[in-house]
C-alpha cells in the first residue's frame, strides 16, 4: 500500500507537538471531521495504545479503532485495529524532526483503503486533502497554545 506524504514546519519543539498529537480528547477541536476520539487502552507510560474514533468527514462517516506505537517525541505510527463499515485499512505516522531552535518539521504519512472502490488517483488526492488539513489544524492548535 503506497503512502501519501506531506510536511509542515511548526514553531514549537517536538515534545509540545507530540503532546497535542497525544491529546485525543482535543481532536474534535482541531482535526476536521473527528467527532469523538476516545482512548480505549493505554501503554505502560500512559500514552494511548488504542483509540476509538467517530468520523464525519463527508463523504466518509464511520467508526473505527486505531492502534498506536510511540517512539518518544520522534514518531507515532498507527494502523487500523478495528475496521469500520467504510474504512478497511489505514496506516499512518507523524514523524517529527527538529529544524532549528524550537521549530519542528512534522511529516505526515498516510495510506487508506475504503470499502467503496476508488481509482488510485482519487484515493491519493483524498489522502493528500486529509493530510494537508490535519497538518494545518495541528499547526494552528500547537501555535495557539
Amino acid at each position: 500500500m503506497a503512502r501519501t506524504t506531506s510536511d509542515i514546519v511548526i514553531d514549537a519543539p517536538a515534545d509540545r507537538i507530540m503532546g497535542v498529537i497525544a491529546d485525543f480528547s482535543s481532536y474534535p477541536v482541531w482535526a476536521t471531521g473527528v467527532k469523538t476520539a476516545d482512548i480505549v487502552t493505554t501503554t505502560a507510560d500512559g500514552r494511548a495504545e488504542q483509540v476509538h474514533f467517530v468520523l464525519d468527514a463527508t463523504p466518509i462517516r464511520d467508526e473505527y479503532d486505531l492502534g498506536y506505537v510511540w517512539d518518544g517525541d520522534r514518531t507515532v505510527s498507527w494502523s487500523l485495529a478495528a475496521p469500520g463499515s467504510m474504512l478497511t485499512s489505514m496506516d499512518g505516522a507523524y514523524v517529527l524532526d527538529p529544524v532549528d531552535g524550537d521549530r519542528t518539521r512534522v511529516t505526515y504519512q498516510l495510506a487508506v483503503d475504503v470499502s467503496v472502490p476508488l481509482l488510485g488517483m482519487l484515493k491519493r488526492k483524498a489522502e493528500k486533502v486529509i493530510i494537508d488539513t490535519a497538518l494545518k489544524g495541528l499547526k494552528k492548535q500547537v501555535e495557539s497554545q
